[in-house]
């Protein structure tokens, strides 16, 4: 096997040289790892920044402002036939402008949609872990099976070159017929074609698993195998009644309900007047000279004045054509929808819940009856070559036995297999998925 090589990662429970990959060193190293991971943490920083953007608009907003203008042909009013310049070739002014929300219902939704979404991420993060978790398990789970088929193959090939050679022996004394030599040889080479396609295999899982990991792809990895052989020999499913509060994808659907309805009471809002608190104040200089801006001489054209105002302002919606009503009537069906949703995943969460007790029973049962029947296997194929070393058993016994055991042999690990996926899937739907870790 290769050594497990992690040169120049950092991170948590990263595997040192010439240390087994367990599943618990998989999960934290995915967690640490993970694209997916990553990217749903930049979804909850970005959702911060949404919280204080909408915050913002609840907050005083302050503007400068200034101009410099130069007025080539300058105005005039008449007043009693008489003509009034209104003005100054130059003039300048520079102000600021407050104004302050008082009460406006859509910014105050607007906060607490915010928020909402920011820990609507949050929950997307966590549904996101465990879906990593999911994904990195059964496919470590799967290399350990073909890996493990890997050596049911090995282990094969090695007893039929034994028998090979005595028979290519016998053959040259004169003790066994062409037609025997002939098929084990094609034995041998269908062994050696699944073997050369189960290491192909292994290849493309193993990168599988580390692309989900977010490991680098050449990294070598190595699984022990007791993590795939060591089931209980019953097992039992407690009653949990609070299982559906534990579960994310629940508790993500309730969130986006309740987004959903603050998306309602905002265009809802839109019935409701404003009112802000607006006020500005502006200088303004004036001259027939420019040099006004920076001389401070007296200029008898020259005039500087400020001025200010402070007041509130009221909008009042009167009719807008039923937009807000047919904006409300399409929240409404959205939210009605998103229900029926969170009505079927429940209902589908349930069922997962009660296949995977199915599934994991029928695993743990076919692995206790498959062990057996190896053992079983293993004893007919050894009587089935000492008679066949005796002259007591033709050629094709022993090769129809030696098939059988591989049967079995694959039967148990495949077996093995379900019982894990079984068991991933059952923590899932019981909300404990992230107690892989721990294990």
């Amino acid at each position: 096997m290769i050594t497990v090589l992690f040169v120049g990662l950092i991170g948590p429970n990263i595997v040192t040289a010439q240390e087994k990959l367990t599943l618990k060193d998989a999960l934290d190293y995915a967690l640490a790892h993970s694209e997916s991971i990553k990217k749903a943490q930049l979804d909850i920083q970005g959702g911060k920044h949404q919280v204080a953007e909408v915050r913002a608009s609840a907050l005083p907003q302050v503007e400068g402002t200034g101009a410099l203008n130069y007025n080539p042909v300058i105005g005039k009013l008449v007043f009693a036939g008489q003509s009034v310049t209104i003005g100054q070739p130059w003039d300048s002014r520079i102000g600021a402008q407050l104004s302050q929300q008082v009460f406006n219902q859509q910014v105050f939704t607007g906060l607490r949609a915010a928020k909402t979404t920011s820990d609507f991420y949050e929950i997307s993060a966590e549904l996101t872990e465990e879906q990593v978790i999911e994904l990195v398990a059964t496919n470590y789970y799967q290399v350990l099976v073909n890996r493990e088929q890997l050596n049911v193959i090995d282990t094969n090939l090695k007893n039929i070159r034994v028998i090979n050679e005595i028979v290519s022996n016998q053959y040259k004394n004169g003790l066994a017929k062409k037609i025997d030599v002939d098929r084990i040889k094609v034995n041998i080479t269908n062994l050696e074609t699944q073997r050369h396609e189960l290491v192909n295999g292994i290849v493309l899982l193993e990168n599988q698993l580390k692309f989900s990991m977010g490991m680098p792809i050449e990294t070598a990895i190595v699984l022990p195998d007791t993590e795939l052989k060591e089931v209980p020999n019953a097992i039992d499913f407690p009653d949990n009644p609070g299982r559906m509060e534990n579960l994310v994808e629940l508790r993500l659907m309730n969130k986006q309900l309740e987004l959903l309805d603050l998306q309602h009471k905002a265009y809802k809002a839109e019935y409701y007047p404003t009112l802000s608190l607006v006020s500005n104040y502006s200088y303004t200089a004036m001259s027939d000279r420019f040099n006004y801006l920076y001389k401070s001489s007296e200029d008898p054209m020259a005039a500087r004045f400020g001025s200010m105002l402070v007041g509130l302002n009221l909008r009042i919606p009167i009719f807008n054509g039923f937009a807000t009503r047919a904006r409300m009537g399409k929240a409404k069906v959205d939210y009605l929808k998103a229900e029926q949703d969170l009505w079927n995943t429940k209902q589908s969460l349930n069922l997962a819940n009660e296949n995977a007790k199915i599934q994991l029973k029928n695993a743990l049962n076919t692995i206790l009856s498959q062990r057996e029947n190896v053992t079983l296997a293993q004893e007919v194929y050894t009587s089935t070559q000492n008679n066949y070393n005796n002259g007591l058993a033709p050629l094709t016994d022993l090769l129809d036995t030696e098939n059988a055991l591989t049967q079995a042999q694959n039967s148990y690990t495949q077996a093995l297999l379900n019982y894990r996926i079984a068991e991933i899937q059952l923590k899932k739907a019981n909300g404990q998925i992230k107690s892989l870790i721990n294990e």
